[in-house]
């Protein structure tokens, strides 16, 4: 059986964050300092560790079958490839920055200043939608740098605290993009990749979901059980089992994170007791 080959970044925060999803799907590497390509050794994939922004081109030349990066690479370099995933982390977003003492009324504000940025693409676009001209100054590095030297009048850079731009003596002005972590696809996978590709999805979701829900245990009165059944959401229906104790039930079901105070409320209101909150390794439905 032939790997699927996955592009990651060879470092940064994406890349730690790529190793720890991988890893939580189960999927063993034996990994060392400088290691450039890295082969499982209990699922049919291998790594290649690559720079972020070769990485679309390896995807749609066929090198790699899939990569994992940000989704402001895959829009600014153009590569046609697949969007197979929306992975949801490491998000941030591309803003226009200014001098902090430097008046600015909106976008028309920009009109004939010089902008440097790593993102010429995506930053022309957003200006063509807006009608606004401007000098682009394509740079690699050191973009929070430009205005200070006199090489720009404002930058667009990835932001992610701001942080950065406040030692820069920057400020934020207009957020003209947000990106966070996808994966993408080769256009000619075969049916062999493809298969390991939808087992690969199938372990990924089952990872994202249980993290974004928690099992809760609870006891309750039989006589309180229906309405508190009615409560919880359940990916099915609650689990209702028998206590020791007469009169009593043992009910239990998932509930998403960002429901979660709100139907504990109504469950105590309802007369649960006992509550118990778990986390969930895995949630294959």
């Amino acid at each position: 059986m032939a790997n699927l080959r996955i592009a990651i970044q060879k470092k940064g925060r994406l890349s730690e964050k790529t190793a720890e999803l991988i890893e939580s799907c189960g999927i063993q590497f034996n990994t060392g300092n400088g290691t450039l390509r890295s082969e499982a050794l209990n699922f049919p994939v291998e790594l290649l560790y690559l720079r972020d922004d070769d990485i679309p081109g390896y995807v749609a030349d066929g090198v790699a079958d899939i990569g994992i990066l940000g989704q402001n690479v895959v829009d600014e370099t153009g590569y046609d490839v697949n969007e197979v995933k929306k992975l949801g982390f490491s998000r941030c977003r591309l803003s226009i920055a200014l001098p902090a003492k430097m008046p600015y009324n909106g976008i028309k504000d920009l009109d004939g200043k010089r902008i440097a940025t790593s993102y010429p693409n995506i930053l022309g676009k957003f200006l063509a939608e807006n009608g606004v001209k401007c000098d682009i100054h394509t740079i690699s590095g050191s973009v929070e740098i430009a205005p200070a030297i006199g090489l720009t009048d404002a930058i667009c850079d990835i932001v992610s605290t701001g942080s950065t731009l406040l030692s820069n003596g920057l400020k934020e002005t207009e957020v003209i993009y947000r990106s966070e972590a996808v994966m993408v696809a080769n256009k000619g996978l075969d049916a062999e990749k493809q298969a390991i590709l939808d087992r690969l999805l199938m372990r990924i979701e089952a990872v994202r979901r249980a993290k974004s829900n928690k099992l809760i245990v609870m006891n309750a009165p039989i006589a309180a059980t229906p309405e508190i059944c009615k409560i919880l959401p359940g990916m099915k229906s609650p689990t209702v089992v028998p206590l020791a104790t007469e009169g009593w039930n043992s009910i239990q079901s998932v509930v998403n994170e960002n429901d979660f105070w709100e139907v504990i409320e109504k469950l105590t209101a309802a007369g649960a007791e006992d509550i118990l909150v778990c986390p969930i390794e895995k949630m294959i439905l």
